[in-house]
């Protein structure tokens, strides 16, 4: 049967980590951490603290990826730590809302940025008069919407080529991504300060609340660090590079992240920030005129294409794995003979994140899975401490640095988050909760159908 092909190095993996995370947050996010905390320093501290609470998730992932280097990431430290109804659980939301709902809206982003230039991509193409559009009305589909599943589908279709062509792109697209946000960097650290006194927003919220709500913002804009070890089984000497890969690369995003900030509120006064949700646009354009607010389109839509490379190419590993364990639709474990992708993975996370753009209500869905997704990802640092117990005896190349006192932290604050997100928004936290439960059906049918030494946590077919 054949198999995926390590063909993954350090670079290839850390472009990975780098061109998923950096989307189109680092655009749009800090206008919303403004209005939360009220202050450029606040803003600094939030950054810092996001920075430093992924950066503890990675250092906590990268054991767990070196000692588990196989395709479906939290899927397998859920099944080895807890049982196979967790990891069935994680990749069941991220196959069907989580992963594909992320794809759907970074290609949305993509056509908006485009529409800068093109505008009659907002224009409507055709109605199809079924109640699945927003709020329940038809289906209108704009010529926009047509272009981002065309990016989907190419995307998908390139990455069916397998790890070696897809992480080439990555790597090729990161690499111009952080070139053109260093252009940026640069522009607004060499203009000439603003004239303007910095000052305080005054409407915002401010205290605690502010700066949690602000800290969401940012672990928004963070996300995707873990993305990496989806694609674990593809990665070269994984128990040397999986861990620098995490670290490294989550280390990059930070200090990009944070002087890019310092170049906004170099040329802007945080009342400036607050009042447009173009950031970047209106620095470079007070910086070096029109052509820069132009320049900042153009690094967007770069930007946004990476990820959403890295976000297909990683996610269809984690229906692969669980098809691979008997645990999905068996089809989802087709490995190509030549080029050594999980092909049809690839393509179905495609054409379903496709009719989510479709739809219109991908955005709704990713809110509605972050009160349970984070329970997952809290559960996933946490396996750390549990296979620790369960599994004393398991090669660990790599071993946590700071243990166990920084997972304990990110599992803490992951717990914080999850309980302030049901309190802020019940409603949809619950229903996120009764949309992911609608797999248990699914999962009962499967595990009746394995051998009961199939079922163990750590089993493989």
């Amino acid at each position: 049967m054949t198999g995926l092909r390590r063909e993954l190095g350090v670079w290839g993996a850390a472009s990975i980590v780098v061109g998923t995370v950096i989307g189109s947050g680092i655009f749009l996010v800090p206008r919303k951490m403004v209005l939360e905390t009220g202050s450029a320093d606040l803003v600094f501290a939030v950054w810092v603290f996001g920075g430093l609470l992924s950066l503890a998730g990675a250092l906590t992932y990268a054991e767990l990826a070196a000692m588990m280097p196989e395709a479906g990431g939290e899927y397998n430290y859920l099944k080895a730590a807890y049982g196979p109804f967790w990891g069935f659980l994680y990749g069941w939301t991220q196959m069907w809302v989580a992963k594909s709902g992320s794809i759907a809206t970074l290609a949305t982003g993509f056509f908006y940025y485009l529409a800068n230039f093109r505008p009659e991509l907002d224009q409507r193409l055709f109605v199809i008069p079924v109640p699945l559009g927003p709020g329940g009305g038809p289906l209108e589909a704009s010529a926009g919407q047509m272009l981002a599943i065309g990016v989907i589908l190419a995307l998908g279709w390139l990455n069916w080529f397998g790890i070696r062509v897809g992480g080439g792109v990555q790597v090729a697209v990161t690499a111009l991504k952080v070139l053109l946000i260093g252009w940026i960097i640069f522009v607004g650290l060499g203009a000439a300060p603003r004239a303007e006194a910095a000052g305080g927003l005054a409407q915002a919220r401010g205290g605690v609340a502010g700066f949690f709500a602000a800290l969401v913002a940012a672990l928004w804009a963070y996300d995707g660090w873990n993305n990496v070890s989806m694609v674990a089984s593809e990665v070269k000497q994984p128990q040397r590079n999986l861990p620098r890969a995490l670290i490294y690369g989550t280390g990059a995003v930070m200090a990009i992240y944070l002087l890019t900030n310092l170049a906004y509120f170099r040329v802007l006064t945080p009342a400036q920030v607050a009042s447009s949700d173009r950031v970047a646009a209106v620095m470079m354009q007070r910086a070096i005129g029109a052509w820069g607010a132009d320049l900042v389109s153009v690094a967007a839509m770069i930007s946004i294409f990476a990820a959403l490379n890295g976000s297909i190419l990683s996610g269809s590993r984690v229906p692969y794995a669980m098809a691979r364990d008997g645990y999905f639709f068996r089809r989802f474990s087709a490995v190509h003979e030549r080029h050594a992708a999980p092909g049809f993975s690839i393509l179905a996370l495609s054409a379903w994140s496709s009719v989510l753009v479709l739809s219109g209500r991908y955005d709704q869905l990713v809110t509605l899975v972050i009160f349970p997704s984070w329970i997952l990802y809290g559960m996933s640092a946490a396996a750390v401490l549990v296979l620790r117990r369960k599994m004393p005896a398991a090669p660990r190349p790599y071993k946590a640095l700071g243990y166990p006192v920084i997972p304990v932290v990110f599992v803490g604050v992951a717990g914080f988050l999850t309980l302030q997100t049901l309190v802020n928004s019940p409603r949809e936290s619950l229903l996120g909760l009764v949309l992911i439960l609608c797999g248990v059906p699914f999962y009962l049918y499967w595990n009746r159908r394995l051998a009961p030494q199939d079922r163990d946590g750590m089993g493989r077919r």
